[in-house]
């Protein structure tokens, strides 16, 4: 599943740079909304520039800074822990994923579709990398996590959830990723295509059968 959370923005491209949606944000929100500056305001017509009223009128003088309060909040005495209420945050401790529960589905989805495709060899490439990475400890958790469920989702043929996994991954950690995503994203389509073919030709025999079953005085050759 994907992430939610928003990205502070690069501060070496600009103070102002905007900041990064996650790919679940921008599929749950239908994308960040942006508020536009469609008024205009009319120029004045003796070519003056106009200042706001708030500008010209004068304003109440400056006060001093407020007396000092006799009843300032006294410290707490030496010693004293916290509140009884409150506890320490413990944060929820994130499980890894294994390395070769990741590969080797992928592995075998790439043995399948050897003979029926020409990158066979370019999406083995891919993974050696993304085994490579992996071993060298340069993926994240969250990367991994979230190989584990393309994986799961690829073996159980639900290929657009694959392919929406794929596409998060794109999206939110492309540093990680963008060496041997377009290989996993070339699997996906391949075996999706076979399984497809492989179903049409199933049900192309199952008529065929069924076809000649109903036709009167037919014998099955010995």
């Amino acid at each position: 599943m994907a992430e939610l959370y928003v990205k502070p923005g690069n501060k070496e491209r600009g103070w102002n740079d905007p900041p990064q949606f996650s790919y679940g944000l921008q599929t749950q929100a239908g994308g960040p909304r942006r508020s536009l500056l469609t008024k205009r305001v009319a120029a004045p017509q003796d070519g003056s520039p106009r200042v706001p009223a708030s500008e010209t009128s004068p304003g109440p003088p400056p006060m001093g800074p407020p007396p000092p309060s006799s009843k300032a909040p006294r410290s707490p005495p030496v010693g004293s822990g916290p509140a009884s209420g409150v506890e320490p945050t413990s944060f929820p401790v994130e499980s890894e994923a294994v390395m070769e529960d990741v590969l080797r589905p992928l592995e075998q989805a790439l043995e399948d579709c050897r003979g029926h495709t020409r990158v066979c060899d370019d999406i083995s490439r891919r993974l050696a990398l993304l085994q490579e990475q992996w071993a060298g400890g340069k993926l994240s958790i969250p990367v991994k996590k979230r190989m584990a469920l393309l994986v799961q989702e690829l073996s159980s043929h639900r290929w657009d959830a694959a392919d929406d996994i794929h596409r998060s991954l794109m999206v939110d950690h492309v540093t990680e990723v963008s060496q041997w995503m377009v290989g996993v994203k070339r699997l996906i389509a391949e075996k999706r295509s076979l399984f497809s073919e492989e179903a049409a030709n199933e049900e192309k025999s199952a008529a065929t059968a069924e076809k000649n079953h109903t036709i009167p005085g037919f014998q099955q050759a010995s």
